[in-house]
């Protein structure tokens, strides 16, 4: 056992998800250094991630598969769909389900929400239960422990920020000894997902739970996205952690034109849509600088993101009272 640890440690560090691959031959400045990655190995698992909204749950995806699969923010609830990210290793492929904030609430949106984690916990082969340890463990973790309840065999823990002042791991560690007495305590892991510290670990204990089988994606896939669906969830970032107040929960973002423009170059005419006229302004900005800013950082973004240049047309529209609409709802909730 001690061995095939070691070997799973190994192949981990080898993905290059939460490791650096980096050529040190300061001599090699004229060649092309290539990394051979081993196959990836028969296991196979969906892994739907839950927790309460900014548990950590969008960077632990990232971080796990090295690409900025989830948009991140300060703001509770920036996720709104289950977001796939995708982590292939020598050992197997897991497909992880990046899950809405679950939260209590009885707001028609966020409703909707708490219904598509409580079906991605049904579909899912393992559950990964992300803990914010600096936010005592009150009345939304017990709502997801009772979501939790049936599913103790297929649970992995991760008690995230750990390297924060405020971390209360010892309450966290007795919360889930208390409320999920079955899941073992080498289940039961410490992370700080922004440091990339105990990501390894959890993998190796997902990876140990997962059975062999068929992989859902090919070994070159880090996300199953749609190129509309990321460009939107990029502008939506960059214009969340820009705005203030109630604005950034207000907010959609509607891809209206798509069109490849030479081989190198896709042009996109993106609308971010608010509730009221009043919230216009606040995003256009004054002399239009909001708007501006907004743009230039998610064409940059996604520069990052795709080996092609896209080129943003972004206008701002009032939709009024979106999140109370079910065929709006329908759209943007899946």
């Amino acid at each position: 056992m001690e061995n095939k640890e070691k070997d799973l440690s190994t192949a981990l560090e080898m993905t290059g998800k939460s490791a650096d691959m980096m050529v040190e031959n300061s001599d090699m400045t004229n060649e092309a250094a290539v990394v051979e990655q081993p196959p990836v190995g028969p296991k196979s698992a969906m892994v739907t991630i839950i927790g309460r909204p900014s548990a950590g749950k969008s960077t632990f995806l990232n971080t796990a598969t090295g690409e900025p699969v989830s948009i991140v923010s300060a703001i509770p609830q920036t996720t709104r769909n289950a977001i796939r990210g995708i982590v292939n290793t020598s050992y197997g492929q897991l497909v992880f389900i990046d899950t809405p904030g679950y939260h209590d609430s009885e707001k028609k949106m966020n409703l909707r929400m708490r219904n598509i984690v409580a079906d991605q916990l049904e579909a899912s082969d393992l559950i990964l239960y992300i803990i914010d340890t600096t936010r005592p463990c009150a009345e939304e973790e017990r709502l997801i422990v009772e979501l939790l309840e049936g599913h103790q065999d297929k649970i992995v823990v991760a008690l995230n920020k750990i390297d924060e002042k405020r971390s209360m791991k010892d309450h966290a560690h007795k919360f889930i000894k208390a409320q999920l007495g079955n899941v073992p305590e080498k289940r039961v892991l410490e992370i700080s997902a922004k440091e990339d510290k105990g990501i390894n670990e959890v993998l190796k204990a997902l990876y140990e739970m997962a059975k062999e089988g068929p992989h859902l994606y090919s070994e070159e896939f880090y996300t199953d996205q749609e190129v509309d669906f990321r460009i939107a969830e990029v502008v939506r970032e960059q214009a969340i952690n820009r705005l203030e107040q109630e604005v950034p929960h207000a907010v959609y973002v509607q891809i209206a034109d798509l069109e490849q423009r030479g081989p190198n170059k896709m042009w996109c005419r993106a609308f971010i849509c608010v509730e009221k006229e009043s919230q216009k302004g606040i995003v256009i900005g004054k002399g239009a600088q909001m708007i501006k800013t907004i743009r230039l950082e998610s064409m940059k973004q996604l520069r990052n993101i795709f080996d092609y240049k896209i080129e943003l047309d972004l206008q701002v529209k009032v939709d009024k009272n979106w999140r109370q609409r079910d065929v709006t709802l329908d759209k943007l909730l899946k």
